[in-house]
Order: C-alpha cells, then sequence, then structure tokens
C-alpha cells in the first residue's frame, strides 16, 4: 500500500489530478517551506482559472507567483500580499479576484476544513471591513464574527523528510502552513527533500501523519531563496538612525520581565536590539517560533529559519517550533503579554489602520488583526507623520481599520502618547530635542499634556 504513494517526480504526481478551475492549497510562509518543485511542475501544465489559497503568492518571480505572471490564477486567498508587485499590480488592475483573510484566520478555515469543522466564531477582524457581510454573534459580552472552512480539491505540500507511506518531518519554520494544508485537501501531494523507508522515522516525531497524504514525491534542486538576508551588522539588520534608535530603546521599555512579545514589521523589529539589561523576555514569531534570537552571522544563515518579516534569524535555548494555526492559537488565547506593532494611523479611540490604502496598496492584514485581537496590550511604533506630511495621529481613521479601540500607546519621533478609554489621547514624553509646539503642529487629533514622571 504504501509503494502506491510514491511517484518519480512533480510533474508525474500531478498526472490525473488537474483541470481548469481548481481550488489549489499550498504550504509555505513567503518562500520558506514552499512546494517549490510541485509549484513548476503545475505552471508547465498550462492549467488555467485557479484558485490559490495560501498565506501569500510567493514573489513575482518565484514561488506561486510564477502561476500569476502566466495567468493560471482567477482567484486568491491569503493574508498578505506583501513584496510581490505583479499580485499588487492585478489586484489593483481588476485584473485578480482577491479574498483578504487575517493570517490566524486563514490557518484555522484550513484547520477546520482538515477536522470536519464547517465553521468557527473568532474574534478576529471585529468591526473592519473584512468582517462586513459576516454573521456575528455576542459571547460573554464579547462580539465573534463567522468563519466558514476551507476544504481544497489539491493541496501541495513540503516536508523535510518524509517515508513512502506518506509521513511527514517538516523542520524549524518551513513548518508554517504545511500542516494544516496538508489536512484539508480531497487530495494531497507531499514533496519532501528526504524520502525513506518505512520504519526510519521515529514515530514520536512524525508531524503529519501518512494518512493525510495520497502521493509523495522526493524533490529536487531546491532554489529555497531567502527573501531578506539579514546577518548581525548588515545593512539589511539594521536601518538605524538616530531616531530610529530613540523609538526602539523607548518601546523597549514597555517590556517586562517574563513577558511573552511579539515583534512587528519594520521599526518594532529594532526593539530586540534594547531589550533592558535585566529583562528576560520570549520572543514571539507568527509563522511557529518562540524564542527568536538574534540575527545570525553569516555562517549561520539558514533558509528554513525566518522570522515573520522574512528575515534570516536564530533562536534561543528553549525555543520552540510549531505550525502557524498552533502559533495563531497562543495569540488568540491571549498568551502574548505584549504586541509591538507599526501603523498607518491610529484615532484618538485607539483604532488601528495599518494593512492597506484603497486603491493604492494593498499589503494584507498578515497577522495584525489577530494579534490586536488577543494580544493582552498592544503599543504602536511609527514615524508621527505620513511621507505627504499628514498626521498619523487622528481623530478617525480614514483608512480600512486593523481593530477597534485596540491600541493603548503610541510612541511616534516626537514623543509618547497614551489612549485613554473615552477621554482621548494623552501627551506623556517629549523626544529629546522636540517641542510641545512641534507636536501641536503636527498632530491631527486633540491631545491633553500630561507629562509622566517616569
Amino acid at each position: 500500500m504504501p509503494s502506491k504513494k510514491v511517484f518519480p517526480d512533480a510533474r508525474t504526481a500531478l498526472v490525473g489530478l488537474l483541470r481548469d478551475n481548481l481550488t489549489i492549497a499550498a504550504g509555505g510562509f513567503g518562500l520558506c517551506g514552499i512546494p517549490e518543485n510541485l509549484i513548476l511542475a503545475l505552471r508547465e501544465s498550462g492549467v488555467k482559472g485557479l484558485t490559490i489559497v495560501g498565506n501569500n503568492a510567493g514573489v513575482d518571480d518565484f514561488g506561486m507567483g510564477l502561476l500569476l505572471r502566466t495567468r493560471q490564477v482567477r482567484r486568491v486567498l491569503a493574508s498578505y500580499v506583501g513584496e510581490n508587485k505583479e499580485f499588487e499590480r492585478q489586484v489593483l488592475n481588476g485584473e485578480l479576484d482577491l479574498e483578504l483573510v487575517p493570517q490566524g484566520t486563514l490557518a484555522e478555515r484550513l484547520r477546520a476544513g482538515g477536522a470536519g469543522i464547517t465553521g468557527f466564531y473568532t474574534r478576529t477582524a471585529v468591526g473592519t471591513q473584512l468582517a462586513e457581510g459576516r454573521e456575528t454573534r455576542t459571547f460573554d459580552g464579547k462580539s465573534y464574527v463567522l468563519e466558514s472552512a476551507i476544504r481544497a480539491d489539491l493541496s501541495l505540500v513540503k516536508a523535510w523528510r518524509g517515508d513512502r507511506a506518506g509521513n511527514l518531518v517538516y523542520r524549524k519554520t518551513a513548518r508554517n502552513f504545511n500542516p494544516v494544508v496538508a489536512t484539508c485537501g480531497e487530495v494531497v501531494i507531499a514533496e519532501v527533500e528526504e524520502l525513506v523507508e518505512v520504519g526510519t522515522l521515529d514515530p514520536d516525531q512524525i508531524h503529519t501523519p501518512g494518512i493525510y497524504v495520497d502521493r509523495i514525491v522526493q524533490g529536487s534542486c531546491y532554489e529555497k531563496r531567502i527573501e531578506f538576508r539579514t546577518t548581525q551588522g548588515s545593512p539589511a539588520s539594521v536601518r538605524e538612525t538616530p531616531i530610529r534608535v530613540w523609538m526602539a530603546k523607548r518601546a523597549a521599555r514597555e517590556l517586562r520581565n517574563g513577558y511573552y512579545v511579539n515583534l512587528g514589521i519594520g521599526i518594532p523589529t529594532l526593539v530586540a536590539n534594547y531589550i533592558p539589561s535585566g529583562i528576560e523576555v520570549t520572543l514571539q514569531s507568527e509563522n511557529g517560533l518562540l524564542g527568536i534570537g538574534p540575527f545570525p552571522p553569516e555562517a549561520g544563515i539558514d533558509p528554513d529559519l525566518i522570522n515573520a518579516g522574512k528575515q534570516t534569524i536564530s533562536t534561543i535555548p528553549g525555543a520552540a517550533f510549531f505550525s502557524s494555526a498552533d502559533s495563531f492559537a497562543m495569540i488568540r488565547a491571549g498568551r502574548i503579554d505584549l504586541a509591538i506593532m507599526g501603523a498607518l494611523q491610529v484615532a484618538e479611540n485607539g483604532d488601528l489602520a495599518n494593512w492597506m490604502v484603497p486603491e493604492r496598496m494593498v499589503k494584507g492584514p498578515g497577522g495584525a488583526m489577530d494579534l490586536v485581537a488577543g494580544a493582552k496590550r498592544v503599543v504602536v511604533v511609527m514615524e508621527h507623520t505620513a511621507k505627504d506630511g499628514r498626521s498619523k495621529l487622528v481623530r478617525s481613521c480614514s483608512l480600512p481599520v486593523t481593530g477597534r479601540g485596540v491600541v493603548k500607546r503610541v510612541i511616534t519621533d516626537l514623543g509618547v502618547f497614551d489612549v485613554r478609554p473615552g477621554s482621548g489621547i494623552a501627551l506623556r514624553e517629549l523626544r529629546p530635542g522636540i517641542t510641545l509646539d512641534e507636536v501641536r503642529a503636527k498632530t491631527e487629533c486633540r491631545f491633553d499634556v500630561e507629562f509622566s514622571s517616569n
């Protein structure tokens, strides 16, 4: 029976399964843990009208982005558009149907599809554009939105090792979405870096049991491309101006001993460089890592070890890897003490907008909507004004919101502001060299001055 699952190559593994207008789910996060060989075989098949489901669609010339360039894709369900310019261009020009799904909700919809659960309620995205038209219910005084499960005609996953029975083992953060994608397909094809005989893998270490896998193939010629090659001291890992350093250091003062912390993309990432002496925190990454370490030396770069910003990283002693579904389960359950993230706008009532500019930019919500709904405390670190000089601290968000009333503190290049429920914004600190008049001139919303004694 196991030998019938093994196919000689990716092209052969797809024979008899392809037709136009399929729904195909694919594992991976960015370019990490993607089924490279199966994607290439899918492109070469010429099949069209596809609906693809995954965290993102690769980049312009690699990963699922290859299928966008050949116009084989009709619809995408994803959480993040990210750095794929062709993806964004097709969406903005109306050439592609895009359903944006918060990252944790996407993982759970895939997991539910593979678990025979037709739907579930979640706090993620409540009060946002992505929840419009969906059923909401109140439980214990809080609003939840109903999300439906996702089933795919075909699932494509990538594992580190697999045996002829289809049992799979993933490696480090290359696990990400692969375990849930491996359960939600009517037919599941796995490609592995190493195919071994049955009995070789330790049963206690298997992540996906073979019952889910219909076909398996050993891949070849893996490029394992890295999106952001960040090493100790490299320009990509630093980008530190004196103002950014001040903002990162000030945000680091929000940390408390024993905290579990999630750092967003951009300036928040720099906070890890300035953790105060005597403070021990554990950094969590949405793509499946607890215990992020510093950027590695050049010799320590591992394409299977990245953070949520797709940067190469290391781990600390006691770190743990897990799937994207497990990652967002801990986020939704309130296990994250502090989330530090960037923003496009923050309103005086604590509303946050940070995922799109209509008709101009579509980046996607990523994991932000899940984080603001689940983290115990949300702190925003952002430049005080946009490139056009407009204040990013506003009376009300004009951009699509990420979460309602979720921000507790805002740190900008001008100072530190607190959001007080029901009574607006309070200026707590000025950055050295900044005057109160400068803050007033560059801030749209009203604020009180209540300087902190600390």
